[in-house]
Parts: structure tokens; sequence; C-alpha cells
């Protein structure tokens, strides 16, 4: 069982939403439970006006370790042995991890402990990644003779096919200096330096244009599944419309004028 709730969340006045997973007693897994708050987090992060940067962090020595592979287990028990719960949770999964992906505001994992699986997973989900340098990263399925596909997705759209596989086929801890090194994450500081070093980026990403920014993450994933051309196409469909904004003009106004800018978010 857990202390209190398994999630918490602080909004401070730049805009920064903290998401805290907090069940460092289960190592924070991904729960049916965990998994259902995470997905109605970003959904309401992504519609609050107030957010305009979201940070994932943890309590405890792991950030997070993956499924709860003892409430999966439970439902062996069931005549399908447990067929229709494990497609339930892994669909719950990947409905969390494209809900980052989908949500209007950047979201960036502040990586405290230990990540696995999963947990792994939903870091290279994330926009930026920031961890501490005494953070371990791997994908261990293997190990237990159960091969971590759904992590696989992120990953390999993280980092390179070698490394990806890799960490896959050897279920091997990587550490954070190495998860910096193959694009796992964006950098590694010192873990007194960590929520200092994230806070300072988000603020400095919040300091932006919501409109801008949402625009900018919508289209960076929709181009990367585009052949070239169409991704040019897009992207420039998407530079017209971006440029017609209020916030486009102000901004570019500002910089002209050499003055302040002004954000009204449309």
């Amino acid at each position: 069982m857990h202390d209190g709730d398994i999630l918490l969340s602080d909004l401070d006045e730049n805009g920064v939403l903290r998401l805290t997973l907090n069940d460092p007693r289960r190592r924070n897994l991904l729960s049916e439970e965990m998994l259902t708050r995470l997905g109605a987090a970003f959904a309401d992060a992504g519609t609050n006006a107030a957010v305009r940067v979201v940070v994932l962090t943890a309590h405890g020595p792991a950030f997070c370790a993956g499924h709860d592979l003892k409430e999966l287990t439970a439902d062996r028990v069931a005549p399908d042995k447990g067929r229709a719960y494990y497609a339930h949770i892994m669909a719950l999964c990947s409905g969390v991890m494209q809900a980052i992906i989908t949500c209007s505001k950047p979201i960036i994992a502040e990586v405290t402990g230990v990540a696995t699986a999963a947990g792994c997973q939903l870091v290279a989900s994330c926009e930026i990644a920031i961890a501490a340098s005494t953070a371990q990263f791997s994908t261990p399925g293997v190990r237990i003779g159960l091969f971590c596909s759904t992590p696989m997705v992120a990953l390999s759209r993280n980092v390179a096919p070698k490394h990806a596989m890799e960490m896959l086929l050897t279920g091997d801890m990587t550490p954070a200096a190495w998860a910096a090194e193959i694009g796992l994450v964006n950098r590694v500081v010192a873990p007194e330096e960590l929520r200092i070093a994230t806070t300072e980026l988000a603020r400095k990403i919040a300091s932006k244009s919501s409109l801008t920014l949402a625009t900018g993450k919508r289209a960076f994933y929709e181009q990367r599944e585009m052949t070239l051309a169409a991704a040019y196409d897009h992207a420039s469909a998407v530079m017209v419309e971006n440029m017609l904004a209020r916030d486009a003009e102000e901004g570019i106004g500002a910089f002209i004028a050499k003055r302040a800018r002004r954000w009204q978010d449309c």
C-alpha cells in the first residue's frame, strides 16, 4: 500500500505544474490506479490555461519500476488466464504514453532514481528528460521472459536502433551518463542540483507563448512520421498559420522594436 495520494500535483506562479509519483514503497509502480491518474492529469494539464509546462518527477529511490507485476499476475486465475485484463492494462498504459505526446504542454521528466521497463518508457515518452547522476535505466523484461515490447516503442524513437536493442536484449542497467550519451536523457546533474536545473529549464520554456509551444509540439510529432517532402509541406503550412497568429505578430514586432514581448497565448 501507499501513504496518502499516489500522485501529487503542484502548480507554481510561473505555470510550471509538478506531477509527483508518490508511491515510493512500491517503487512508484504503474498500477492501474496510477495509470488512470496519470492519464487524467495529462489531459487536464493540456486544457488548463494556467499550466504552461509539466514536470513529471517522483518521490523515493525509484522514479518508476514499471508495471505492477503482482497486480497483473493476480488475474491469471480468470477463465481467460488474464488475457482481457492484460489487454486492458496495455491499452491503458499505451494511452498514457500517447497522452504525453498529445498534451499541448511540453512535459519534462525529472528522473530522481531508477526507471525500469514501463518506467523507462515513461521517461522516453517525455519531450525532455533531466536525470540525477545516480539515476539508472533499463528494460529488463527479457530477464523474466517478458520482452519489453511496449517500452520498445518509446525507446526506439529516442535512441539509435543498436543502443535500443542492446538495452532490450540484455535488460542491463544503463547509468545516467550513458543514457545522456545515447539520447535517452538530455543532461545529467548532481542529485542536489536536479530540481534546480529542471525548474530553471521549465520556467525558461514557460516564458514562451503557449500557443507557439503547442503549435510546435504538435507539428514536431506530426512531421516525424512523414516523408521528407510531406514533412516540409506540412511544416510550411504550419508556419503560415503560425505567422498569422497574434503572438507571432507580437513577438516579431517586439523583436524589431527591441521591446519586451507581451504574450496573449493566441
